[in-house]
């Protein structure tokens, strides 16, 4: 059995660490995730094994000749306007839940184009009607409920219900874990936003 593909974070902020560790997890179900504060416990554990280092800028900055070899694999964690690397993925960690799932998708389908035929198949399926697919679509491009009603021209009332039947129907307790359901299962484009 091949072993699941690695991925290290590297950051003093265990909230961050914790919450991101959590976010790929449900982005990328077939990685491990582990969590490091430091460079010397990281540097530990067999670096080679990683496939992606996601790494606080500050970090980065510290250890950047560690990294210098394992540049093309390292997504640095940007707090704002000021943590920046010039050629550098960055990726901001101070936005919405549902816009941090988004540019990991993106970053993830960037360097894995087939990622989503394989998870289709991992992904638990639901038939939608017709109408219930067209408001994930909308839920998914961030659209709130009166805008969803107005668009398909039906009640808000409805649109409401369509929203309770789609979270039970795929089993999902929130607009990231739909957002991500959409996106892997090709209801929505990731290239929306």
């Amino acid at each position: 059995m091949m072993p699941r593909p690695a991925i290290a974070i590297l950051t003093p902020n265990i909230l961050t660490g914790v919450g991101l560790k959590a976010i790929l997890e449900r982005v990328i179900p077939m990685a491990e995730v582990e969590l490091f504060a430091d460079a010397n416990t990281l540097k530990e554990a067999q670096p080679e094994r990683f496939f992606h280092f996601f790494i606080s800028v500050q970090l980065f900055r510290q250890h950047r000749e560690f990294f210098q070899e394992r540049i093309r694999r390292v997504i640095l964690l940007s707090s704002g306007e000021h943590d920046t690397e010039p050629g550098m993925h960055l990726l901001n960690i101070c936005q919405s839940e549902e816009r941090l799932i988004h540019d990991l998708l993106l970053m993830h389908r960037g360097a894995h184009p087939n990622y989503g035929q394989v998870a289709h198949t991992s992904q638990r399926t639901a038939t939608l009607t017709e109408r219930e697919a067209d408001v994930l679509r909308a839920l998914a491009r961030g659209a709130i409920n009166k805008e969803i009603a107005e668009e398909l021209g039906i009640g808000l009332t409805t649109v409401i219900t369509h929203r309770r039947n789609i979270m039970e129907k795929l089993q999902l307790r929130s607009v990231a874990e739909l957002m991500l359901y959409a996106i892997r299962e090709g209801y929505v484009d990731t290239e929306i936003r």
